[in-house]
Order: C-alpha cells, then structure tokens, then sequence
C-alpha cells in the first residue's frame, strides 16, 4: 500500500500508569497538516473512550507545538520517516492566582498543617493562612534566613546565614483575629556545629534533619533536641587565647549570651568530602539512611547517613545549585549555574554516562527545584532570570513558564526567583527579590 504522500506514519506509545491509556503498537497513517488536537483526536479514537481525553505530544523529546509537517520541515525529514509519537495526558497552564506581600526578599518556601512558611532575608519566619494573612512570626536568627521545612504541626526548622539551625515550637491556634495577637514563636533549641552559611536544610520521616553549609559539608540532626549533645557557649572564648578570638567571633559569643536561656545542641555527626560550598542536601525520598548533596565544586554526592561516608561522586563541569529527586524514575535533577537542569541517575553504577539529559530554557542561574505532587515526570525550577519554568522530563524544554505577575517588578532588577514549592492542593507558590509570594495554579493539573 503506497502511502499518501500528505501523509505520515505514525507509531503512538506512552508511558502513563494508566492502563486504560495505551493504545495498542500498530503503526497508523494520520495526515501530515494534524496538530495536536488532530492528532489528540486520533489517539482517543484508538482508544475508543467514551469521554475524550486531551493529551500532549512528543516528538523524540520534543513537545509538539505545532504541525507535524513544521516539525518534519525543521527536522529536515521525509515524509516517508516513521514517527515514534508520545503521547501525555495534557496540563493545564499554571495560571497566575495571587500574590502576598512580605518585608522582604523571600529565600525560601514550604508548606504544612495548611500554611505556607516562608523564611526572609530579613531575619523572621513567617507562617501564612492561604488567604494570606500572617499567623505568626518566628525572630531569632542574627542574619539572613536561607531555609526552612515544616517538621510537624508544631515543629518547624530553619537555617541562615548566623550559621546556626534553630528548632521552633508553633503552637495550633488558628484563631488569632489580629495582627496583636501574633504570638512570637519559641525557639528549641539553636543546633551548632558549622562553620559557614547554612543553606538548606531537608527533614526526614525518621526524626532527622540534613543540613548543607558554606563551609563544604552537611549535618545531621535529629527534630528532637534531646538526642544530641550540649553545646557551652562560652566554651569558645574559654579556650581560645582573648587575643586569638576574630572580632566576629566575639560578636557571635555576645549575641549567643543575649539568647543565654536557649539550649544549644550539636551534630549527631559532620559530612565532609565536598571541596566547595554545599549547595543544597537531600534525604532519599524511599530510604532515610542515604542522603544526597550537590556542591559548587560541581559534583553530586551519594551518602551513607549511618556511617556518615559518601558512597558515590558524579561529577559535573559546572557549579550545581539545587536539587530534587524523582525517585520512581531514579533521576537527580540538578540546576546549575550554566543554566540548564541536568538529571542525573543516581545509583551507583547506573551508567558511565554523567547526565542522562539535560533541560534547557533559563537564561540564569537554577537555584530551586521542586517535583509535581500529582505527576511524576514533572517538576517547577525558579532562577534569578527572574522566572519559574513547569517541566515535563519526557521533553527537553519547558512546557509553561511562569513570570512575576506584581506591576511593581522590574526585569532584570527585583525580578530574581530564590524559591518554588509545589504544594499539595495550592499550587506552585514561588518567591524572591520582589519580596512577593506569588501562587500559580498548579493543583488538579490534568485537563478534562
């Protein structure tokens, strides 16, 4: 049978959980001018489903986002090629819903109990209702808050450029009326051991929490202050000849005797191996005694969290910057300061290859990353070109882009993106040097 010459044979695959999506493996001929709702069209009638479903194409990781005659023209291909089509269910585009205001710039996002926590280069943790409202404010750092993660409905960690974590205690009380009534939330316990800025900090299922710091290693902690060491504040000064103490270090001490009634605590242990600063630390999302770590000095670490040991160095030929995991496909995506997130396999002797692919798109660095409740080959990335971009990993580029949506950004002067959290039934919140938190639609992605 000599196929019409405006024609092109076609072969649809997918890999959608959902058996009741793939259509069988027989190659089809579809007319060459079909776009993505020709071809959508195709794919439930091979289906046969009473309720069409609209779905995505790719394109040997492509989205198709026009003919497949533009895309053969561009490709350089005949018409005669056979086409291997994936197919995805269709995303709704992350439309813009609301944006906060806060003091100052935003560094770093989670969400838990049904508040969104935020944490500011002004020094204070926040809390936030969804209507926006402040519940409480969380002031003890000396110096920039870098990172924060819900622990519990009454536990919540950050970390900060004081090189210190803290352990706060919220209480439930969601029926403050008004701005008097925002209790100051009590610290902890201040957890100290590194040397440098703490940066970002994970907490796992089991009661421990992994910190990476400036000052090239990690920590790790447990939530409950108990099961770590003491640590004397004046133990420093006591030691040390008065001459040999830098200014900062004394200043440090003074402030450490301004909070002299907070117990301090130590690391369960130290992680040493990184050369550089340590970007950003992950507990394996399946297993918590493996962690992972990605580091200026261009690599991805694998840990061994019992033993304290790396058991496994990738490395790149750039600076790393964040990083979140995909644990049913086995991949690390990375975003770096050339731009572009790789993702890498990260068990041991996956493979001799480095990346397995990488995603193109941002113009700046990659300095958030953050995976899709509801699907998981997708992921949100912010960058300080001052967007954040939605993914799908079957593609190399983005699918949606998300801009700052407050008249009062400037391109390329306030419009950095420091944090992106996907949240569970809120969306992709996101926040940074336009001291907004902006919420973009992100809950119910799939298109009916």
């Amino acid at each position: 049978m000599s196929a019409d010459k405006s024609q092109v044979k076609l072969r649809f695959f997918t890999r959608e959980k959902d058996e009741s999506l793939h259509v069988q493996d027989t190659p089809v001929y579809a007319p060459i001018a079909l776009k993505r709702f020709g071809l959508s069209e195709i794919v439930n009638h091979l289906l046969q489903s009473e309720k069409p479903v609209p779905f995505d194409f790719l394109v040997d990781g492509e989205l198709l986002r026009s003919s497949l005659q533009d895309y053969l023209t561009k490709k350089g291909l005949s018409s005669e090629t056979l086409l291997n089509v994936e197919y995805a269910r269709a995303v709704l585009p992350p439309s813009y819903l609301a944006s906060f205001n806060n003091e100052d710039w935003i560094s770093s996002i989670d969400m838990g109990d049904q508040r969104i926590i935020s944490g500011s280069y002004d020094g204070i943790v926040r809390t936030w209702n969804l209507s926006g409202k402040v519940d409480k404010q969380y002031s003890g750092h000396a110096g920039a808050i870098r990172s924060v993660k819900h622990i519990s409905n009454t536990r919540i960690v950050s970390a900060g450029n004081d090189r210190t974590l803290r352990l706060w205690k919220t209480k439930n009380d969601s029926t403050a009326t008004d701005d008097e009534n925002v209790e100051e939330g009590k610290t902890l316990a201040i957890l100290e051991g590194h040397k440098g800025p703490v940066v970002s900090v994970d907490v796992s299922d089991n009661a421990r929490i992994l910190s990476s710091s400036y000052d090239n290693s990690l920590g790790l902690w447990s939530t409950n202050y108990k099961e770590m060491n003491n640590v004397d504040p004046m133990e420093e000064l006591i030691n040390s000849n008065e001459n040999k103490v830098s200014t900062a270090a004394r200043k440090r001490r003074k402030l450490a005797l301004k909070d002299g009634s907070i117990r301090r605590r130590a690391p369960l242990s130290l992680l040493e191996s990184h050369q550089a600063p340590v970007e950003q630390a992950l507990f394996d999302a399946r297993d918590n005694t493996v962690g992972y770590s990605v580091s200026q000095d261009h690599t991805v670490k694998t840990w061994d969290l019992v033993t304290s040991r790396c058991v496994d160095t990738k490395t790149t030929s750039y600076s790393l910057l964040s990083l979140a995991q995909l644990p049913s496909l086995h991949l690390l995506a990375c975003g770096s300061s050339a731009r572009h997130i790789t993702l890498h396999d990260f068990r041991a002797n996956s493979s001799s290859k480095i990346t397995q692919q990488q995603l193109l798109g941002h113009k700046n660095f990659v300095v958030s990353l953050d995976t899709c409740p509801e699907n998981e080959y997708m992921l949100v990335s912010g960058s300080h070109d001052g967007t954040a971009k939605v993914w799908d990993i079957r593609a190399n580029s983005p699918m949606y882009t998300i801009t700052r949506q407050d008249p009062s950004v400037q391109k390329g002067v306030n419009d950095k993106v420091f944090a992106v959290k996907w949240a569970q039934d809120v969306g992709i919140i996101s926040g940074g040097q336009d001291r907004k938190l902006q919420i973009n639609k992100g809950d119910n992605i799939y298109k009916n």
